[in-house]
């Protein structure tokens, strides 16, 4: 008798990360029984985080979809019925054919995320088809697009030097990213660059795993990151630490700027931020004495009405100190470096009217609810919108109209699922093939399929494909294999990094890296480039926006001594919990035991005025509606502040809604992203 066929192979991490981490497989019979990292990817380095390696518990989940699914309850009961593919996938193209007909394809919207990173499955046949179908569009604007947009401004580039650089860097700050649990590898750099004498610097509104772990913690209030930027240039200025000959040569508009740094000194900056004048002083000084300081910019800055203006602004620092002249020295926010060739892979060409209307994702109780002509069909894949958009209860509202047709494309019957009138089985990234680029460092992988699709799943790229053919569109690009388009994706002459990329050769090592020969990175990169880092930006000020940094008040919710609304004087921050990426690990029993319940962090002082013990249920509520939670009474945070880490599924919450029914759908600054963080709510004992 025959012992269990039991095999070792290579895989891509395909969360929603920074890291894209490198994976060792292990399948024995066609089931994956083990995930750990590979210790041949220089990034990887054999280490993956504790949500990866519970991945078996998802692809073999005793709850994961294997059958396509039909409506047959209210919207919302979850009620289904097993039917088959080519029963869902006549009535997805009778409907929209017919929607088409009578209201015109702009009437039929895509919504889509990054729940899966591959390039094949999200980013190219999924785009064509709605393309050439002629739907309405959809600005993917909810995670990065506000901070980007201001990084840019000021550096022209969204990338800036190499994350294994880093390991150089003497004087760390990470301001406003719980990398611990959201960027790991670049933790293990930075443990390298501490044992070669390195300090890093915490800078954000709570004590996070990621405070705890760096030699210095500085609590700031939400929202005021631009101010204390401000107020450490101040004293820059004022020290004279400054480096006057890398300002002339590689900047634009130091004049400028230095008029306005006069309007923030310390102890102004300190009734805005809460951080003691004496503390800016000493940042300040450290900073500029590093011997290279970088600041590693995190992902929560961005997500506030003035996130583009925060990054934009905390960007500029290391020019002030010409710490970009160093290796490690500078600042790094993402890799904008492994650009593709998105009119190649997403053929917006192909859209019969190219002015067709188009929504901002953040916005979509709106779209569902308001827009004329309306939505008539939603086509939901690799996002949760119903738990992970702002404003839930709208988007509910919306999602439970009955003439709207959604179909929902998931590994689970998730929230949104339950509002579907179809839901389909989707493979997850281990039975696909894919391509994966990193916004962080400068790897590109090649993932093949480890296991057949489970049950009759499907994945993105041959439901969308599928649905081409059915749908009679006959463009040759809907023939395109997942080589093809890896190869498509590979060749981009415009992206001097992805010179001399091959398929062959990504196909031989499974991992290769940029290009850097052709076109370097900081500091040799400040030597060929002609474009200047903006201090003062021109292009801002053609956009209609300040063309100087600064600081800008939050829309609503408090700083360190004003609060804007006396009715909800809390400011209600909701960052990433340490055992789920967005909702894709939520359902792991082992997980949400780790992070036991939903809760919600307040200070001492907060409590005691609420008459609030901690283990308390507690309402937090503001205009848009009201939440249930565990109070956590701890000084992790400041007074003024509460912290509800999520994100959750909704049923996690005893009331079913889940903390992002509390936060607002307005865009930021910049680029249309979402402003979660600027929140304001009251909290009381229930």
């Amino acid at each position: 008798m025959n012992g269990p066929v039991r095999q070792t192979l290579r895989s891509v991490c395909p969360l929603d990360c920074p890291d894209t981490c490198g994976l060792h497989v292990t399948v024995e019979n066609e089931k994956v029984t083990r995930v750990t990292g590979d210790p041949e990817h220089p990034i990887t380095q054999g280490a993956i985080c504790h949500k990866v390696r519970h991945y078996p518990s998802r692809v073999h989940h005793p709850e994961r979809l294997l059958h396509p699914l039909k409506r047959t309850g209210r919207k919302g009961e979850g009620r289904f019925e097993r039917i088959s593919w080519d029963e869902a996938l006549d009535i997805i193209v009778r409907r929209f054919k017919e929607t088409r007909e009578m209201y015109g394809a702009e009437a039929i919207l895509p919504y889509s995320y990054y729940g899966n990173m591959g390039i094949v499955n999200n980013g190219s046949m999924d785009r064509r088809f709605f393309h050439r179908l002629g739907a309405s569009r959809l600005e993917r604007t909810i995670c990065n697009t506000a901070g980007n947009q201001g990084f840019q401004y000021t550096m022209g580039i969204k990338g800036a030097i190499d994350p294994e650089d880093t390991v150089h860097s003497r004087y760390i700050w990470v301001w406003g990213g719980d990398i611990v649990s959201t960027n790991m590898h670049q933790v293990m750099l930075f443990e390298k660059a501490r044992k070669q004498g390195a300090k890093v610097v915490v800078i954000d509104v709570r004590r996070t795993w990621t405070a705890r772990w760096a030699d210095e913690f500085v609590q700031v209030y939400p929202g005021t990151d631009a101010a204390l930027a401000m107020g450490i240039m101040q004293v820059l200025v004022a020290e004279n630490l400054t480096d006057e000959a890398f300002l002339q040569t590689y900047t634009t508009g130091w004049d400028a700027l230095k008029e306005r740094i006069h309007s923030y000194p310390p102890e102004k900056v300190s009734r805005i931020t809460g951080v003691d004048p004496e503390t800016i002083r000493r940042l300040a000084r450290e900073f500029a004495a590093g011997n290279p300081s970088l600041i590693r910019i995190g992902n929560g800055l961005q997500h506030h009405d003035n996130g583009g203006m925060v990054v934009r602004t905390i960007a500029c620092l290391p020019a002030l100190t010409g710490a970009w002249l160093q290796r490690g020295g500078g600042a790094l926010k993402e890799n904008g470096l492994s650009f593709v060739d998105k009119e190649k892979l997403e053929r917006p060409d192909l859209l019969p009217d190219p002015n067709v209307r188009s929504f901002n994702m953040i916005q979509l109780g709106d779209a569902l609810l308001e827009a004329d002509p309306p939505v008539r069909c939603l086509f939901v894949y690799n996002t949760n919108p119903a738990a992970v958009a702002p404003s839930q209860d709208k988007v509910v509202r919306g999602l439970k109209r009955e003439d709207l047709f959604t179909v929902v494309h998931d590994l689970f019957v998730t929230e949104t699922a339950k509002y579907a009138d179809l839901v389909l089985p989707a493979t997850s990234h281990m039975e696909n093939w894919d391509v994966y680029k990193s916004y962080w460092h400068l790897y590109i992988q090649m993932a093949r399929p480890v296991i057949p699709p489970q049950g009759e799943s499907w994945s993105n790229y041959r439901l969308f494909r599928t649905l081409a053919k059915r749908m009679g569109f006959t463009e040759s690009c809907f023939d395109d294999s997942p080589e093809e388009i890896i190869r498509q994706v590979l060749d981009n002459p415009s992206n001097p990094y992805m010179d001399g990329l091959s398929f062959e050769e990504l196909e031989r090592k499974g991992i290769i890296k940029l290009n850097l020969s052709k076109a370097g990175v900081f500091p040799e990169l400040l030597q060929t480039r002609t474009e200047k880092i903006a201090l003062y930006s021109e292009s801002m000020k053609r956009q209609g926006l300040d063309p100087l940094p600064g600081h800008v008040p939050l829309k609503e919710g408090r700083d360190a001594q004003t609060c804007l609304d006396a009715d909800h004087p809390l400011m209600l921050i909701s960052p990433p919990n340490h055992q789920f990426l967005n909702t894709s690990m939520g359902n792991i029993e082992k997980l949400k035991k780790m992070e036991k319940q939903p809760q919600v962090e307040i200070h001492p002082q907060d409590a005691m005025d609420r008459n609030i013990r901690d283990g308390d249920l507690v309402s937090v509520f503001n205009r848009r509606s009201t939440v249930h939670l565990h109070a956590k009474v701890t000084e992790d945070v400041p007074p003024g502040v509460i912290v509800s880490p999520g994100v959750w599924w909704p049923e996690a919450y005893p009331d079913g809604k889940g903390i992002n029914a509390l936060t607002p759908d307005r865009e930021a600054d910049m680029g249309g992203g979402a402003v979660f963080f600027s929140t304001a709510v009251q909290v009381k004992k229930s």
